[in-house]
């Protein structure tokens, strides 16, 4: 059976489609189930309602605390067919911290990408803080969550270099690119049942170290992207 997936967006959902995009290829063994935001005007709902996807969006102001707001989307998460031990929740691109209330409710099985190589750069500007920062090395990072903000055991990284001079918007461009790579990767192995959690470490069955790209592309992911999810030069 395709793994069951929640995934949660605030903006256009470029990530939510790479992975859609991947599920109809046939190489990740899931189904979005439904898609949750706390935007009615975020772009990735119109990506879902395109598919025939379930969506849900209230403004979380709406809700008298965090918890009450964490705790209506896990019933709706739940309404779908998505539980511990037999789904999953992919964050992508959604602005906002989840409780450990939340996050109890899907243990190991909340998933984020992030535009930046982790440790370095947390928070909601990633590519442009390492740009501002004049690093030589950037990139991104899938990793499970946990109750602090960009912290939990990294599944998966990739590397561009990052040129003198450059501005952030560029810079994240580039980024995007080996998001839209290394998430639905990072989400085919989850639903293989590939991966497991050993303190801060992810161990992924059957991975290669590491894989790279060209002149055209250049870049190093680890570990090494399979046959279906290398970016197009």
């Amino acid at each position: 059976m395709p793994m069951p997936l929640a995934v949660l967006v605030s903006g256009g959902g470029s990530n939510l489609q790479s992975i859609l995009d991947k599920i109809d290829a046939g190489c990740i063994d899931a189904e979005v189930r439904v898609v949750v935001s706390n935007k009615a005007e975020a772009y990735g709902l119109e990506r879902a309602r395109k598919r025939g996807i379930p969506t849900w969006s209230r403004p979380h102001t709406e809700f008298a605390s965090r918890q009450a707001f964490d705790a209506e989307m896990v019933r709706v998460i739940a309404d779908h067919g998505i539980s511990a031990g037999t789904g999953a929740v992919l964050l992508a691109g959604f602005m906002r911290m989840l409780t450990p209330e939340f996050l109890r409710a899907f243990p190991e099985a909340v998933v984020n990408i992030h535009p930046a190589l982790l440790p370095s750069f947390p928070g909601v500007h990633g590519a442009a803080d390492a740009a501002d920062y004049g690093v030589r090395l950037a990139g991104c990072s899938v990793h499970f969550v946990d109750e602090i903000m960009d912290h939990g055991p990294v599944i998966i990284q990739a590397a561009v270099p990052a040129l003198p001079g450059e501005g952030g918007e560029a810079l994240a461009a580039r980024i995007l690119r080996l998001e839209h790579s290394i998430y639905p990767q990072a989400v085919a192995w989850l639903a293989a049942g590939r991966l497991k959690i050993e303190g801060r470490h992810v161990m992924v069955k059957r991975a290669q170290p590491a894989t790279w790209g060209d002149a055209a592309l250049p870049y190093l992911a680890s570990p090494a992207l399979e046959p279906g999810f290398l970016p197009a030069s």
